[in-house]
Formats: structure tokens, C-alpha cells, sequence
């Protein structure tokens, strides 16, 4: 079986909407990785971000990547809005636990993106935006293939349109260490969870 190939898949949905710029919820994991997803994405649709991310922990590094997100957004071109969401770690203690044993990238980091994702898609179903995607597969250590096959699952089940990439492609991953060091971005050394801590 073919390789599916997201960014080319991404390349001709936006040739698809020829000049037009259509409103787009990016979930973002953080600052430094949405860096340089909002300067590929801004250029083709009105960008709104989401910083739902119930994952993180303690709620300090919480709120200091938060601190970074927003700060990031004062920096770049343009005027990208925020959609407002609460700290809800709750919602990721609802599964996590029964997956603590489970390895750094498997089914406890795979329900992890699928709260988020869901989450997302369910935002821009409610607030009429047209396509959603997630700053996810920016990372070197993120599966596209898994980003994006929640990410239809989840644009499907709220009937908005996901907007399938990896922007890791076209040193996608090396142009967020750019703009971090550009902008003096805060960059963590684990993903979020206190899983993730102890693999890092």
C-alpha cells in the first residue's frame, strides 16, 4: 500500500480554494511548534488558535507554555485570535492512568491526540469555522499517519473538514527551531504529561 503523502494532499486542498481564505481552528501543542505551521497556514486561510492541551502538568508548565503561545502571537504578522478553553486535566486523568505503562508514542499518547483532536473538531463545529487542523506533526517524534487518521475520524464524527498535513515536510520541524530561537522562544524538554517526564 502507497505511502500516503500530507503534505501534497494539504498542497492541493489549498490550490483547491483558489485565493480564497477560509476560516481555519488550529489546535496547538505549543508556541515553538506552532511557529512555523501559523507562517505556512496564515499565508492561505484566516487562522484562529486553540491552546487545549489538558494534558500538560504540573499547571505551572501549563500556564508558562500558555504564557509562550500568547506571547508568540504578539510577535508574528498579522492578527491571529485565540479561542478562549480552560486548563481541564481531568479529562486526560479520565484514561491516562489505565495506560501508564504504555510506551512513549503508543495507545496513551494515541488517546491523548484523540482528546485534542475531538476537542478541536467539536470547537469548530460550534463556532462555524470550515476546516480544523493540529501543530502536531510538526515534531520529529510525532507519527503523521496517526495525526492525521484521528484527525479525519474526529472531522467526521463533528462534520467539519480536517485539513490533512505534515508539517514536518519542507524542514517544517527545523523552521520552528528558527523562529524559537528568533523570537526567544520557551521550548520544554518533555511533551506535557508526567509520562512523558520520566521518558525524557
Amino acid at each position: 500500500m502507497e505511502k500516503r503523502n500530507y503534505q501534497r494532499e494539504m498542497e492541493a486542498e489549498i490550490a483547491r480554494l483558489e485565493g480564497r481564505k477560509p476560516t481555519l481552528l488550529l489546535h496547538s501543542c505549543c508556541g515553538p511548534c506552532s511557529s512555523a505551521v501559523l507562517e505556512r497556514l496564515t499565508e492561505h486561510f484566516q487562522v484562529t488558535l486553540l491552546y487545549y492541551n489538558p494534558n500538560i502538568e504540573p499547571e505551572e508548565e501549563y500556564l508558562h507554555r500558555l504564557s509562550e503561545q500568547k506571547r508568540l502571537l504578539t510577535l508574528l504578522p498579522g492578527e491571529i485570535p485565540m479561542l478562549p478553553c480552560d486548563y481541564d486535566h481531568e479529562a486526560f486523568d479520565a484514561f491516562a492512568p489505565a495506560l501508564a505503562d504504555a510506551p512513549e508514542g503508543g495507545e496513551r499518547c494515541l488517546a491523548c491526540f484523540a482528546m485534542r483532536l475531538n476537542y478541536t473538531a467539536e470547537q469548530a463545529k460550534a463556532h462555524g469555522f470550515e476546516y480544523f487542523t493540529t501543530t502536531l506533526s510538526v515534531s520529529p517524534h510525532k507519527n503523521a499517519d496517526n495525526v492525521n487518521r484521528i484527525g479525519e475520524e474526529a472531522g467526521k464524527r463533528y462534520g467539519v473538514k480536517y485539513l490533512f498535513a505534515d508539517f514536518k515536510k519542507k524542514n517544517g520541524y527545523l523552521r520552528s527551531l528558527e523562529l524559537s530561537r528568533e523570537y526567544e522562544l520557551y521550548r520544554q524538554d518533555y511533551c506535557g504529561c508526567q509520562y512523558s517526564i520520566h521518558n525524557s
